[in-house]
This record gives C-alpha cells, structure tokens and sequence, in this order.
C-alpha cells in the first residue's frame, strides 16, 4: 500500500513538472511573436508625402528597400487596406524601367508596395516611344521624382544580340541593343554570350545607351533632369543575391 502511494505521490509530481514546463514554453513563444510583429503598411503615398520627396531621397529608399530584401527583412503590407487606399488616387516615388526576366520581380526587390512604383518591362531595358511617353507620364504629369534603367545579370536578351540571333520578331526588337554591343568592343577577352564578364559589360552599357537615349529623345524627361526635378539612373541586378548595384 505505501509503495503504491509512493508510486501515486511521484505520478503526480511528474505531471505537475511536465505541465510547469509547457507552461513556460507557451510564455517564451508568445513573448517572441510580440517582439518581432510590427504593423503591416496600411495606407499608400499621398500627394503631399510625394511632393516633398527628391530624387536623392527617392534613391535611397530604394537602396534601403534592396537592402531589406536581401536580408530577408521585407517590409509586411495589408495589401487589401493598401488597395482600398490606392483606389483614390496614385502618388508613386519613381518610375522603372526593368527587363521582362520573371526573376526580377521589381516591387519586391525594392520592397515596395502598391502605389509605391511605375513600373516598365521589355526585354533587353531599351527605351522606345511608347516607354517614353509612359516615363513622361510617370514624371511629369503623376509626380515621379525618378527613372531608373535597371538591367541585370546572365540577361537572355544581351545574350542574344551578343550571339545576332535571327528568329521572327526578336530580330528587330534586338537591333535596340545592338549598339551596346559595338560600345564594347575595347574589351579584352573572349566576346561572346558564353563569357560572363563580356556580357555583364554589354549590359552595363545598354543601361548607360538607354539612359542617353531617354534624355535625347525626350525633351520632357531632359528639362525635367536638368532642372533637379527628377534623376534619370542606372542600376544592375545581381541574380545569385539579389543585391541591386546602382552604376
């Protein structure tokens, strides 16, 4: 009888223990999650909140949102409050010109949400009338304080005007970005698509070709640069980190 009481006596022990333990383990997870949950974004740029932006402030919200996602530290959004509050109007920072590659997904690279951004794509990052015309929208007319042309590593597009592909419609999209190509022509080494240096040179100079071309072909865009109402800049996209390299 007393071994059984004995027996009784540790049982309940035990499970007093093991409940202690749960116990603490429930306060330490929930003192966890309070310290590392911020409020999500709610409301997007307002008009006044983009007029007192400058194109300087703009770049370096962009290079603090870069550096935020490559650290895995995005900023959280309630996307569907920030699509209520864009459906009254859009004040965005800048305007992007970026790739087609679907590995470049700009907003986020940026950390940027909703109303955050302009953004263009075409393959290869050239500029052509209808980009123009939408990069004179985005700054003169909606408020952006700034165009940046951003191209990126291992680009399938460089790499075809690099190789003089052939092949329907390409073909003359390509002849865009040829003229980076004769632009780096000094290198020296091996130029063809299979040398990686050789092609992120061809794509640094197309950004550097689309930034000239978007201030001769756009007296807008030009006036705009002169006056200190907007910036008009290149960046490179690094894919193995995600890290955006401002040039």
């Amino acid at each position: 009888m007393k071994q059984l009481s004995g027996l009784l006596i540790a049982l309940i022990a035990f499970s007093v223990s093991v409940q202690s333990c749960k116990n603490k383990d429930v306060d330490k997870v929930d003192t966890t999650l309070i310290t590392i949950t911020n409020p999500p974004v709610e409301k997007v740029l307002t008009a006044d909140e983009q007029a007192a932006l400058t194109p300087d402030v703009v770049i370096n919200s962009l290079k603090d949102g870069n550096r935020r996602f490559v650290a895995n530290e995005i900023t959280a959004r309630n996307h569907s409050a920030l699509v209520r509050s864009a459906s009254a109007g859009q004040f965005p920072k800048a305007v992007i010109l970026s790739c087609l590659d679907s590995r470049i997904p700009v907003e986020d690279v940026f950390d940027k949400g909703i109303g955050d951004l302009f953004v263009g794509r075409v393959a290869g990052n050239f500029v052509n009338g209808d980009l123009l015309g939408s990069m004179e929208f985005g700054c003169k007319v909606s408020g952006a304080k700034l165009i940046l042309v951003l191209g990126h590593e291992s680009c399938g597009a460089i790499k075809a005007a690099i190789d003089d592909v052939q092949l329907g419609n390409i073909t003359a999209m390509l002849a865009n970005i040829k003229p980076a190509v004769v632009r780096s022509q000094d290198f020296t080494g091996d130029k063809t698509s299979k040398n990686d240096a050789f092609v992120e040179l061809v794509a640094k100079n197309n950004i550097l070709n689309t930034i000239e071309s978007i201030k001769s072909r756009s007296p807008i865009l030009k006036e705009m640069s002169e006056q200190g109402k907007i910036k008009i800049v290149g960046a490179y996209y690094d894919l193995h980190t995600g890290e955006v390299i401002f040039l």
